[in-house]
C-alpha cells in the first residue's frame, strides 16, 4: 500500500492486482484504477478534473466516487442517503484525512455542513488478490440523523465497454443457478428482503467483458458477508460507467443513529483476475479458509444424519441401531436431527423447548452420547434456536417473543413463527438455554436450521431495548443472531457447527465466521446436486460443503455414483442404514475409505471445474494439492444420447515439468502432456469415476 507525496493518492496492491484511488479537484474520494499491478507507482492513474458535459450532467453527476453520498446534481445509485433534524435530504462527503493502520487503510470524510463522518475501509488480503472494504457513520452532532441507506461499497470497473454479470440464482431445493447476463443501461436489481440470504439470490457477482471464461479472461468479483437481508445495484450509466454497489438492504430499513453512536457496514469483499472464473473462485476459497472459516483448513469428519431414516420418531434405541452401522462404515460422527427435544413429536410442536424429551430419553442424552462414543465417533444435534411453535412452553410463556404486527395475524410457515432475535432478552433466553445444553452433553457438532422466512416484519416494544426506529429489526436481528452464535462459539470451542437455513438460504461470508459448514441444499438427488455443487462452488470451498448419500436416489443411481457426488465437498451419509444391504454396506465402506484417502486434496486443495455441471451431461471437477504433489479427478456422466465419444479431460494446476502417475492405469506423463493432451474416459450413463494422480 503507498501513498504519493504530496497528494491525497492510494495504491492498494496485491501480490498480483492492484487498486488506486485518490481525492479529486473537487475534494471527492474518486476511483481511477482496478486491474493487474504496475511496473511502477507512477502508472497509475490520478484523479483528473471532471468536466461538465451538459446542465445534464454537471461533475458530480459523473464522478465515479468510492462512496457516494445522495446529494446534490447526481443521480446515480448512492452508498449512503441520510434524513438530518432539519428535513434535509443530502449529503456533501468532503475527505479530510487519511491514515493507514497495519493492512487497512481508512480515509475519513465529513459531511460539507452537518457533523456526520464517514470512515472508509480498505483492507488488503495480498496472497488472494483481494481487497475488503466496509464504512463506519458516526454521528458527531448533538441531534439524530436518520439513516436510509448504506451500503458496504461501490465498485468500479474500467468504463467504455459493456459487461456481463454473473450471479447466483435459485429456490428451495433448487439452489445456486449460474445467471449470466449482459448490463444494459440503467440499474439491476438482486436482493433478498426475506431476513436471511435466501435461496433466490446470493450476495455475490463476477462482471466480465462478455469473453470470460473458466480459465482466461478478465473478470472482477466480490461478496457481502453479511447472513440478512442484502441489496446489489448494478448500473451502467449514460456515459458508459458500470458501477456495482453492494450492501444492507435499505427496503423497509431505517437506522436512528443517535448522537455519537456509530453504524458499522458489513464488509464487502472484492478480487480481479485475469485468469477467468475459476481463478475468482479459488481466490474466494483461500480466502475463507484462510481468514473467515474459524478453523479453515482442519478436515471435516464424515458424519452420519439419523434425520430420513427415523424422522420424528427419534429414541435411544432407534439411534443406537443406526450408529452401530455407521461406525462399521467409517463414520466419524453420529448426528441427531430433529424429534429429540421436549415435545417434539412433528413439526407443530415443541421448538424453543431445547432439552432432551423425557419420554423418549428418560435417562436424557447421556446415554446415546456414551454409546456413541464408545464407537469411536464424535456426537452432534440438530437445532432451530430462531424458531418457536406456538404449542410450546416458550410461546405460551412469551407470546410477544416473536416477530409481529399486533393488529395482523400471525403467519406461522411449518406451524412455526421466528423468535425476535434482536431484543435483548430473546438473545439472553438463547444463549443460557443452549449454553447449558453444550455445558452438560459432550456435543461435538450443532446443525443450526432456520426453516423459514419472515412475515410481519413488526417489533412492537423496540423501545425496550432503546431502539427508537423498529425497521432496524432487519439489521439488529442479524447482529442479536451473530451476539447469540458468536457467544456459544467462543464458550464451548470444541463444537464445529453447521448453518442450515432448508438447505441453502444462509450461505454468505458473514455466517462462515461462526459456522464451518453450509447445508447447501435439501435436495439429495444425486444428479440434481451436481448443478448445485457447482454452482454453490462459484464462492464457496469444498470444504464448506456438507453431501449426504441418501435413499432419495437409492434403486435408480448406482451407489458409487452417488458417493462420487457428495465426495466432492465434506462426505456425509443420511440414508436408512439399517435397511442397507450387506452389499451396500460394502460398497459404503469402501467409498468412506476412499473419501479419507483423498479428502486432504479435497477440503484443503485448489478446485478447477474442468466442465460445468450445469452446463453438461458430463462434467468433471479437479482438486490438486497446494504444493502440485497431488490432484484428484472426478468424471460424471449423467444421461447422453447414444452413441455418443466423450470428449478428452484437460487437467489443470499440475506442475508441467513434473511426473505424475495415474492410479486407475498406472500410466506416467508430465503434467504438461495431462494438461494438453487430456485423457479421456468410458462411462455409460450415471457412472462416474474417482481417479488419483501422484507426483514421482
Amino acid at each position: 500500500m503507498e501513498a504519493m507525496p504530496s497528494e491525497a493518492f492510494w495504491i492498494l496492491e496485491t501480490d498480483r492486482t492492484a487498486y488506486a484511488l485518490g481525492v479529486s479537484p473537487e475534494g471527492a474520494v474518486v476511483h481511477t484504477y482496478w486491474g493487474p499491478k504496475l511496473p511502477r507507482v507512477q502508472d497509475y492513474p490520478r484523479p483528473g478534473v471532471t468536466k461538465e458535459w451538459a446542465s445534464f450532467n454537471l461533475p458530480a453527476h459523473l464522478l465515479r466516487e468510492e462512496y457516494p453520498g445522495q446529494g446534490g446534481a447526481k443521480y446515480t445509485e448512492a452508498c449512503l442517503s441520510a434524513t438530518f433534524p432539519d428535513g434535509t435530504r443530502d449529503l456533501d462527503l468532503r475527505y479530510v484525512s487519511a491514515e493507514q493502520v497495519g493492512d487497512t487503510l481508512k480515509i475519513h470524510l465529513n459531511d460539507a455542513v452537518f457533523s456526520l463522518a464517514v470512515t472508509l475501509h480498505y483492507r488488503v488480503h495480498a496472497a488472494t488478490d483481494l481487497i475488503e472494504r466496509w464504512a463506519t457513520v458516526q454521528n458527531s452532532g448533538s441531534d439524530a440523523v436518520e439513516l436510509n441507506r448504506v451500503f458496504s461499497a461501490q465498485w468500479h470497473v474500467p468504463v467504455g465497454q459493456p459487461y456481463r454479470l454473473t450471479h447466483l440464482t435459485g429456490r428451495w431445493n433448487d439452489e445456486f443457478h449460474i445467471e449470466q447476463q449482459p448490463l444494459t443501461h440503467g440499474v439491476m436489481v438482486l436482493e433478498s428482503r426475506r431476513l436471511t440470504t435466501s435461496h433466490q439470490h446470493s450476495p455475490f457477482f463476477q462482471l466480465d467483458a462478455g469473453d470470460a471464461g473458466e480459465e482466461h479472461g478478465e473478470v472482477w468479483f466480490g461478496a457481502l458477508a453479511w447472513s440478512g437481508n442484502w441489496k446489489l445495484t448494478a448500473e451502467v450509466t449514460d456515459s458508459l460507467q458500470t458501477r456495482l454497489s453492494l450492501g444492507v438492504n435499505d427496503w423497509d430499513f431505517a437506522w436512528q443513529l443517535e448522537a455519537g453512536q456509530s453504524f458499522q457496514t458489513p464488509a464487502c469483499i472484492g478480487g480481479y483476475t485475469a485468469q477467468g472464473f475459476g481463478a475468482a473462485s479459488r481466490a474466494l476459497h483461500e480466502f475463507i479458509r484462510q481468514e473467515v472459516l474459524p478453523d479453515g483448513h482442519a478436515l471435516r469428519k464424515v458424519l452420519y444424519n439419523s434425520w430420513e431414516a427415523t424422522f420424528f420418531d427419534v429414541e435411544e434405541a432407534s439411534q443406537a441401531e443406526l450408529a452401530e452401522v455407521a461406525a462399521g462404515l467409517g463414520v466419524e460422527l453420529f448426528v441427531v436431527d430433529d424429534g429429540w427435544f421436549h415435545g417434539r413429536n412433528s413439526d407443530r410442536a415443541g421448538l424453543g423447548d431445547w432439552w432432551p424429551d423425557e419420554r423418549k430419553f428418560p435417562g436424557g442424552l447421556t446415554p446415546l452420547i456414551e454409546r456413541v462414543k464408545a464407537l469411536g465417533m464424535e456426537f452432534g444435534l440438530w437445532i432451530e434456536p430462531e424458531m418457536v411453535n406456538p404449542d410450546s412452553d416458550l410461546y405460551r410463556a412469551h407470546p410477544d417473543w416473536v416477530i409481529h404486527f399486533p393488529s395482523r395475524p400471525r403467519t406461522e410457515a411449518r406451524n412455526q413463527l421466528i423468535l425476535n432475535l434482536a431484543r435483548s432478552d430473546v438473545q439472553d433466553y438463547l444463549i443460557s438455554l443452549l449454553d447449558t445444553l453444550l455445558a452438560t452433553h459432550d456435543i461435538r457438532f450443532i446443525k443450526w436450521d432456520m426453516n423459514r422466512n419472515v412475515s410481519e416484519p413488526g417489533w412492537p416494544d423496540a423501545g425496550a431495548d432503546g431502539v427508537h426506529e423498529a425497521r432496524e429489526l432487519w439489521v439488529r436481528y442479524v447482529q442479536g443472531l451473530y451476539r447469540v452464535w458468536g457467544t456459544l462459539k467462543e464458550r464451548h470451542p470444541g463444537v464445529t457447527w453447521q448453518s442450515c437455513s432448508g438447505g441453502g438460504g444462509r450461505a454468505d461470508l458473514g455466517i462462515l465466521r461462526l459456522a464451518q459448514q453450509i447445508w447447501i441444499s435439501d435436495n439429495t438427488h444425486a444428479a440434481a446436486r451436481l448443478a448445485i455443487q457447482d454452482g454453490y462452488s462459484r464462492v464457496f470451498p469444498a470444504n464448506t460443503m456438507e453431501a449426504w448419500v441418501t435413499d432419495a436416489d437409492r434403486g435408480t443411481l448406482p451407489l458409487p455414483f452417488r458417493f462420487h457426488v457428495s465426495m466432492l465437498g465434506t462426505l456425509g451419509l443420511g440414508g436408512h442404514l439399517a435397511r442397507w444391504t450387506p452389499e451396500e454396506r460394502a460398497v459404503a465402506r469402501e467409498q468412506v475409505a476412499r473419501y479419507k484417502e483423498v479428502r486432504e486434496v479435497i477440503q484443503r486443495g485448489d478446485q478447477y471445474r474442468l466442465r460445468s455441471a450445469q452446463q453438461q451431461p458430463f462434467s468433471a471437477v479437479e482438486y490438486v494439492s497446494k504444493d502440485r504433489s497431488e490432484a484428484v479427478l472426478f468424471a460424471f456422466r449423467t444421461h447422453i444420447a447414444r452413441p455418443s465419444e466423450l470428449p478428452p479431460l484437460y487437467l489443470r494446476g499440475l506442475d508441467a515439468e513434473a511426473l505424475y502417475t495415474l492410479d486407475a492405469s498406472g500410466e506416467t506423463k508430465s503434467g504438461a502432456a495431462w494438461m494438453s493432451v487430456g485423457l479421456t474416459l468410458t462411462l455409460k450413463d450415471f457412472e462416474s469415476v474417482v481417479w488419483r494422480l501422484r507426483r514421482e
